[in-house]
């Protein structure tokens, strides 16, 4: 999966002749998963018709604050635009866009979007030969790098002009992989590797029952694509739960039994970097297992259970430089037993759920989070969704990396 999934795109497009490659690149920003708002200047359609980019993006291309001809035209309101973006992308970028980028001109939509942006800002210049050597162009690219703007390097070949030489707007594909490659080196867990684990176990009491828990699975799942999504490789050690995950960074193993979890977590966590135990691990299983489905015949059924093993107590006893997470689901004395549970283990952080809490523990699509790090500074926050938390989570493990 590209690290452009998710993403929202905001491409603007100038009046060059490589305004026509823009169809393409539209294109491939859609199948690597980001969304796609087009802003052309009015030249531009000289070059690509709305209709096209508008086809390919599947949303509606502004090219004006409101439309002059229609008497119900709404206003195109730059600043929205704007702050909707994670990223903008100017290309073609002509010599006269790039010089109102650099010295504040805005006499269109466009300029008046990048102006307002506050998301990192791509530029791919497009103009003939003599136009890209000139001094006033380079200074203008000098410009807009110090402003934090990213240029995409021109392409040499054949230009519109005859001319042979710089100027020509970097390929779609060239495009693409220079802003993926761009985002993965900026990064902040970037080479790191982590550990995850999530949702329940289930423990066999004969071919078709089992002990379980109500884990969804899904605070792990967010865990782990929030790591994947700061640059981290990720192993996925999950219990049985009908979620799935997509993504280059991801390797997701399926287990079933607590012994199996434990086993998959002892041979990769000598090889990462971090690790989040989030799985609901089933403390007991049945001491016997039936090897054939148990008959009702009496009233009564009593199961012998023994101990499983300890999954985040033995990795917290082998742990050397890594940084361990673990979680705990408590319904009392909650701090206690939390700060308890991070000497017992050797935990770096321990993220604290209550059952008390309405909308926190299994199930559900929220969680209510309090921090206990390892010098017990508590740190508690609001209910809030579990993508944000599992956000907030991996943030607090890059603040340690940083």
């Amino acid at each position: 999966m590209s690290v452009l999934q998710g993403k929202k795109i905001l491409l603007g497009v100038s009046g060059g002749i490589a305004a026509y490659k823009t169809a393409s690149l539209v294109r491939l920003f859609i199948k690597s998963g980001a969304e796609v708002q087009v802003v052309m200047t009015p030249s531009a359609k000289d070059f690509v018709t709305p209709l096209t980019l508008g086809t390919l993006s599947k949303r509606e291309v502004f090219s004006a604050f409101y439309e002059s001809d229609d008497e119900n035209a709404k206003w195109n309101n730059h600043v929205e635009l704007a702050l909707w973006a994670d990223l903008m992308v100017i290309a073609p970028a002509t010599a006269n866009t790039i010089s109102k980028m650099a010295n504040g001109g805005c006499d269109n939509l466009l300029m008046a979007v990048y102006l307002s942006a506050k998301c990192k800002v791509y530029f791919a210049p497009a103009m003939d030969l003599d136009m890209y050597k000139h001094e006033s162009t380079h200074i203008n690219f000098d410009k807009l790098k110090s402003f934090g703007n990213v240029m995409i390097p021109a392409e040499a070949g054949e230009l519109a002009s005859g001319l042979s030489g710089e100027g020509r707007m970097a390929e779609p594909e060239n495009i693409l992989t220079f802003i993926e490659n761009d985002i993965l080196e900026s990064l902040p867990l970037k080479e790191k590797k982590a550990l995850v684990t999530a949702g329940p176990t289930y423990e066999p009491i004969d071919p078709v029952r089992f002990i379980g828990n109500h884990s969804s699975g899904k605070m792990g799942f967010d865990i782990a694509k929030a790591l994947a999504d700061k640059g981290a490789e990720v192993t996925l050690v999950s219990g049985p739960t009908h979620l799935s995950i997509q993504h280059s960074h991801i390797n997701l193993v399926r287990v079933i039994s607590a012994q199996e979890m434990y086993d998959a977590c002892h041979k990769e966590f000598p090889h990462v970097d971090i690790m989040v135990a989030s799985a609901a691990v089933a403390d007991y299983r049945p001491k016997h297992v039936a090897s054939q489905k148990i008959k009702k015949a009496e009233d009564t059924l009593v199961l012998e259970l023994e101990k499983n093993k300890d999954i985040l107590a033995s990795l917290g006893n082998s742990k050397k430089n890594q940084f361990l997470v673990g979680f705990a689901l408590e319904t009392q004395n909650e701090i206690v037993h939390a700060q308890q549970k991070i000497q017992k283990k050797n935990l770096d952080l321990i993220v604290l759920n209550s059952l008390n809490d309405k909308g926190a523990g299994f199930g559900g699509t929220t969680n209510k989070v309090t921090f206990i790090d390892k010098d017990f500074n508590i740190e508690e926050f609001p209910l809030k969704s579990k993508e944000e938390v599992a956000l907030d989570i991996v943030n607090k493990i890059t603040q340690h990396y940083a």
